[in-house]
């Protein structure tokens, strides 16, 4: 005979999932709107032009250049053609103009900024057709990476791999001391910028870049995001995801130069491209596979600066905690 349970029956918890939810929403607002604000209109913010020679073709295209950028523009005088591709090759300028040719000729660098190299191309294209401007890409970029985007989703790639894989071994192989959790870390890391390099180079030659050097940035780029997450988890718990969103999503891919060129962003995206790890990674990437000779040990420092300042937070915050972030 079956008898009815007197057992109280378990409270929903309505209050926990709203406040989830509200958050889950606040950051999905926030991403729609940092997206569009610093991705959505580029404009020109003081984008270096060098201009070489001053012949009355040479102004008039400049100021068809000023004109059609709304004055967004930081025009440089060179002595020279070779001088100002030897600053483009360092990347220094993303355009030259030069009006003792003829016709007067516009050289862009669609390897330095492919939004910045179109943008010019379509502004000298208005200009009056007796004008006649050429334009010479001293920097093409290759059919298997043609709008210059590989190394944006890469990075993209290797940032998930850090944010979510600490997540799930918290999860799934959680409860172990700080030293254990340091293996999981450096096993994924070295593991992810193996494994994505692998992909973008050998197996679909997107990037053809040094293996090595590609790989180094990816993995450095995959252990900042896991360690940040990390340190986050020991610092506010089950909200980690709230501060390691904001600052390599909201913040590192829109601000990373990866889509839009750095002189195309609003300025203050335009700032901070130069100090998060994600906009290192990108420009890493982007000179080993276009600029090789030209390279820049800027990008690789703010990686590892970050990476040595998170790994000293973490260190330090689970002897302050007493307990591992996986615990």
């Amino acid at each position: 005979m079956a008898t009815s349970s007197t057992e109280p029956r378990p409270s929903v918890p309505y209050r926990a999932a709203a406040v989830v939810i509200g958050v889950a929403l606040l950051l999905g607002a926030a991403f729609a709107l940092s997206y569009t604000v610093a991705l959505g209109r580029p404009a020109p913010h003081d984008v270096p032009v060098a201009v070489v020679g001053g012949t009355t073709a040479n102004a008039r295209v400049v100021e068809a250049l000023e004109a059609g950028t709304q004055r967004g523009l930081d025009l440089r005088p060179y002595p020279s053609l070779a001088a100002a591709r030897a600053a483009v090759d360092d990347q220094r300028l993303y355009a030259v103009v030069v009006g003792g040719e003829d016709p007067p000729t516009l050289y862009v660098s669609s390897a330095s900024g492919s939004s910045v190299a179109r943008l010019l191309t379509q502004v000298v294209q208005a200009t009056p057709p007796d004008l006649g401007v050429r334009v010479v890409d001293l920097h093409p970029l290759p059919a298997s990476d043609p709008q210059g985007l590989t190394s944006f989703y890469v990075t993209i790639a290797a940032t998930i791999l850090g944010l979510v894989t600490v997540f799930q071994l918290k999860a799934n192989a959680g409860g172990v001391g700080l030293r254990v959790w340091l293996v999981y870390l450096t096993a994924l890391s070295a593991g992810a910028g193996a494994v994505l390099a692998f992909v973008v180079d050998p197996l679909l030659a997107a990037l053809d870049g040094p293996y090595w050097e590609l790989a180094l940035a990816l993995a450095l780029q995959t252990a900042t995001t896991a360690s940040f997450t990390s340190l986050m988890l020991l610092l506010v718990g089950r909200w980690a995801m709230v501060p390691t969103w904001a600052v390599f999503i909201l913040l590192g891919n829109t601000s990373s130069g990866g889509a839009v060129a750095a002189p195309l962003l609003p300025t203050f995206f335009a700032l901070v491209n130069r100090v998060l790890p994600t906009g290192s990674t990108v420009a890493a990437l982007h000179e080993a596979v276009y600029f090789r000779g030209h390279q820049h040990l800027t990008p690789f420092l703010v990686l590892a600066a970050w990476f040595l300042v998170i790994g000293l937070a973490l260190v330090a915050g689970s002897r302050w905690r007493g307990r591992s972030p996986a615990q």
